[in-house]
């Protein structure tokens, strides 16, 4: 293989080509956030003069027998969400696997979908650990994944397309400023678009992907796609329809033309949640038929039921089985050694039906505990207005006047610590879970005390319960506790006492927004308060980032240490493959030689060394490709670490009469093809081999 083609396996593409990639990459962000910036605007000139008391009574005015079918709304939507799997599995051959089963992952990645934004639609990593355990081959979890992305969009486009062309004025902004010419025509694109997804299946029923055979769906199924995705979409908007006040003067149709427009733009913004977008749009979009305290009373329930309280569901059904599945091997471990103890024979362990699905648990918990953190964070911030008046003060005497006094601003601005140590659990950090823990503990005595409603403090307290048992998902180290005391840590540490120092002397009765936009107060004070906070978050998210992993370059000397190893790569040194870098494992025993490929960070061989370090040296690479914001793949590995792979998410591909394995992300299964195809013809020189 000549020079050119070896520089092209090493990614060094024309800059013009890397350039143009790098802009189309950041358009959806830079599209997001001018999105984002226009709700802004929206929301503000909207609620201006807008006074918390009027969303509150207008919330109070709603009946309870429209809350009650907004629940039941609420149970029909999430229903219909679960036949996106069941179709799936379906279609992939996996009828054996149960409709409960296909309905538990449904839920828990929709979940995550629905609270963090277009980036999670798929669920992907969810869908992938439930399935994998479930005895779902890689590639068939890929062809879910992908079959439930399409399944929405068949339904969006569908419905989407019928607002364009029958109710194309209700459209935030385009309806006003775009010709209805225009709009009609993208609705029959739209349509004509799902017209050819079902006929399609009539000439071309399989396609070829590699070595991989995929069966495209029948018209039938396709028919039963879209239909499932717009009634998923239009159960959700009867939702908001059932809430809203009586004599409005707005049918169904219309309502779900609005529902749908708002919906697209909040996915399109891709925020968590739509947060922001959403909201503004309805409220331009409803403001000709409602007030605004109206509009917001009725965005507000709706997220609780169909955002809020799942999350919570959900987190609480994972944190409860993991106590259960303790429990139950506690009591296994406690039989057997009675056993062991009356000197008779012990029965092979048997795994339990609880014990199935605590591989998927990792990803999902922290995703939960980051949305719960934050959400209770903003509730501490808003306390003041949610719960202004303590009725059931625990406290008395002195510290029921000390609480009083000072309790508002703590917890508001403990609400603001809550939103920075999400961003450590973000990222698995230990430090971050046990801060969160310990203030999540003391917050909800607080309000307990000082006699807040009571679901503050059961909130603050379950979402304490949330995070608890998953201890061994946060193994990361600070970048405060595992790097030398660096210019910028020591910066950070010095502005966080700075704002601690502000904050605590200028502190008050209520909230430290509420100091901000007092007008008694002068301007110093004011302006110091709100970059206290704001420089105070800012920090706080930067110590509990993880520590950046270490990279010790490729050089004579690290190759001759690497060939003293066990497990090695002997050929190594003959091969066409050059490592540029690597990591070791926590004790440093283990090392793992890479080289950069494209989108990929590739890992040579297994980690040559001692197995006890080699587990962590696996994680820390995995660590270091999504630092560099690249995706890890393994090489020539032996069948020793194929579980720890599966573990952090990799699939496996076969090479060599199944003695070696190449790893790699299943949802690049397209690329992960082509670097098999170029390194088997790169390495038929001089094969890699074990030692």
């Amino acid at each position: 293989m000549d020079s050119k083609n070896l520089s092209d396996l090493q990614g060094q593409n024309k800059p013009a080509a890397c350039q143009k990639r790098r802009w189309l990459r950041h358009l959806p962000h830079a599209l997001g956030l001018l999105l984002m910036v226009a709700a802004i605007v929206v929301v503000q000139h909207e609620v201006r003069d807008l006074r918390f008391s009027d969303i509150k009574q207008a919330m109070t005015s709603i009946s309870q027998k429209k809350l009650f079918l907004g629940v039941g709304c609420t149970f029909l939507s999430y229903f219909i969400l679960s036949f996106y799997d069941r179709l799936a599995v379906v279609q992939v051959g996996y009828k054996k696997v149960s409709y409960k089963r296909t309905a538990f992952a449904a839920f828990c990645s929709y979940v995550l979908s629905h609270n963090l934004g277009f980036s999670a639609v798929s669920g992907a990593a969810v869908r992938y650990r439930l399935y994998r355990n479930w005895g779902v081959d890689s590639f068939s979890i890929a062809q879910i994944i992908a079959f439930c992305s399409v399944t929405y969009l068949l339904g969006a486009s569908v419905l989407i397309g019928g607002v364009l062309v029958w109710e194309p004025q209700v459209i935030p902004l385009a309806g006003k400023h775009v010709p209805g010419f225009l709009l009609t025509f993208a609705g029959i694109a739209l349509w004509a678009l799902v017209v050819a997804y079902i006929g399609l299946a009539f000439r071309l029923r399989q396609i070829k992907i590699g070595k991989w055979q995929v069966d495209l769906p029948s018209p039938a199924m396709g028919v039963m796609q879209t239909v499932v995705a717009a009634a998923d979409v239009a159960a959700t908007a009867a939702i908001a329809y059932v809430l809203l006040p009586a004599g409005v003067a707005i049918d169904y149709p219309t309502f779900l033309a609005v529902y749908i427009a708002s919906y697209s733009a909040g996915l399109i913004a891709s925020v968590p949640g739509g947060l922001g977008v959403f909201d503004g749009a309805m409220l331009l979009a409803l403001g000709p038929y409602m007030s605004t305290p109206q509009i917001m009373g009725v965005i507000l329930i709706f997220r609780l039921y169909y955002y809020i309280i799942p999350l919570f569901l959900a987190g609480g059904m994972f944190a409860a089985h993991e106590v259960f599945m303790r429990s139950d091997d506690a009591l296994e471990a406690k039989k057997r050694r009675r056993l062991r103890q009356d000197s008779q024979p012990l029965q092979p362990r048997r795994i339990r039906p609880s014990q199935l699905v605590r591989e998927s648990e990792a990803d999902f918990s922290v995703a939960v505990s980051t949305g719960t953190v934050s959400i209770c964070g903003i509730m501490l911030i808003c306390l003041t207005l949610l719960d202004p008046v303590a009725k059931y003060p625990v406290a008395e005497g002195h510290l029921l006047l000390w609480l009083n006094k000072i309790s508002a601003y703590v917890l508001s601005l403990m609400g603001v610590g809550f939103i920075g140590l999400a961003v450590g659990l973000s990222q698995r950090v230990t430090l971050a879970w046990r801060l969160t823990l310990g203030a999540l503990l003391f917050s909800a005595v607080m309000t307990f005390m000082r006699g807040d409603t009571f679901i503050v403090p059961v909130m603050l307290g379950f979402s304490a319960f949330l995070i608890a048992p998953f201890r061994s998902c946060y193994y990361r180290r600070a970048r405060l506790m595992s790097e030398p005391l660096a210019p910028s840590t020591l910066l950070c540490m010095v502005l966080l006492c700075g704002c601690m120092f502000i904050l605590v002397s200028h502190h008050a009765a209520g909230s430290w927004w509420q100091i901000v936009f007092e007008l008694s107060f002068s301007d110093t004070t004011r302006g110091g308060i709100a970059l206290a906070v704001f420089l105070g978050l800012v920090v706080t998210g930067s110590l509990m980032w993880p520590g950046r992993i270490a990279v010790t370059r490729w050089s004579a000397e690290a190759q001759a240490r690497y060939l003293t190893l066990p497990h090695a790569l002997t050929n190594i040194v003959s091969s066409k493959i050059t490592p540029q870098g690597y990591v070791t494992g926590e004790t440093k025993e283990a090392v793992i030689p890479f080289f950069r490929r494209g989108k990929f960070l590739v890992a040579i061989g297994d980690p040559a060394g001692p197995e006890s370090d080699s587990v962590s040296a696996i994680w820390r690479f995995r660590d270091l490709a999504v630092q560099r914001g690249l995706k890890p793949v393994f090489w020539k590995v032996e069948k020793s670490f194929l579980r720890v792979y599966d573990d952090i998410g990799l699939s496996v591909w076969p090479l060599e009469n199944d003695r070696f394995h190449f790893c790699y992300p299943a949802e690049d299964i397209v690329l992960a093809s082509r670097f098999v195809a170029a390194y088997r013809e790169q390495e038929s020189l001089v094969p890699l081999s074990a030692s």
